[in-house]
């Protein structure tokens, strides 16, 4: 248990410190506003990284960019990882109460709303890489030398005047094995996004199943006290009618007592008199 969680409890009047639901309910509390503060984290590095990924692909496209949309990606990722977790065991929560149960949904929902801004965050991520590293890639082909027209019917000088102008053209060997690198850095980061999506949509699938089955759950508990309910209403009409059933039994037994007093009085009457 951590120091804040004691804080808040000693901070409690006395008469609630040792009550086992109050504890469970502030242990929730501070559970679900620190999830709730994460999402909201959440919520920024999704700006964040969508104002770096509009610039891929424009003139303001540098390294420097491309490092800063990565590392957004691998830090926005680990929290959703991280955050994915906690929903789970805060939907898998007992005894939960209505209030507690609605916290669950809020929760849920903008976990759910936050989760698919970055899926879509992630693929158009994922289309710029690819298009980054295929233009890349085209343009390496095209500066091969290999790919370049032969001369060998030419005169030797003419030849050579040639090949040294297209030389010109051509990059130097380091920058090409430079850009070549880059490329594989990004097949790598593409990999990676590729891998996160899958992963982070089986992430999402499970929160989202749990919360449907804690709402089936809810709707089966409705139901039930519903039925309770009508239940309840017919057994009050029923002792209701055995009651009136009771006082009419009372009354009309009352009222044979009263005849037969009545008929033995009038025979003690006539036998004394007689």
């Amino acid at each position: 248990m951590s120091f804040d969680h004691l804080s808040s409890l000693e901070a409690q009047p006395p008469q609630y410190r040792d009550d086992p639901e109050t504890r469970d309910d502030q242990e929730f509390n501070n559970f679900a506003e620190n999830l709730s503060v994460q999402l909201f984290g959440l919520t920024s590095s999704i700006s964040r990284l969508s104002q770096q990924i509009n610039l891929l692909g424009t003139r303001r496209d540098t390294e420097r960019v491309r490092e800063r949309v990565s590392d957004l990606l691998e830090e926005t990722r680990d929290g959703f990882k991280d955050v994915g977790e906690k929903m789970r065991k805060l939907a898998a929560w007992e005894d939960v109460n209505p209030s507690q149960k609605y916290t669950q949904q809020k929760l849920s929902r903008e976990f759910q709303a936050s989760g698919s801004e970055f899926q879509t965050i992630q693929r158009q991520a994922l289309e710029k890489q690819r298009a980054s590293a295929s233009a890349a890639r085209t343009a390496i082909d095209a500066s091969d030398p290999s790919s370049l027209p032969q001369y060998s019917d030419e005169p030797q000088q003419q030849q050579a005047q040639l090949q040294e102008q297209e030389q010109l053209r051509l990059a130097s060997q380091d920058e090409v094995d430079f850009q070549e690198s880059l490329i594989v850095e990004r097949e790598a980061e593409i990999r990676n996004i590729e891998t996160s999506v899958g992963e982070l949509n089986e992430l999402f699938r499970d929160v989202a199943h749990i919360v449907h089955e804690q709402g089936a759950q809810l709707d089966t508990i409705d139901g039930n006290v519903q039925n309770v309910a009508v239940d309840t209403r017919h057994a009050d009409l029923e002792l209701r009618s055995a009651n009136r059933y009771q006082k009419s039994a009372r009354g009309k037994a009352c009222c044979l007592l009263i005849i037969l007093a009545v008929v033995l009085v009038i025979i003690i009457l006539a036998a004394v008199l007689g």
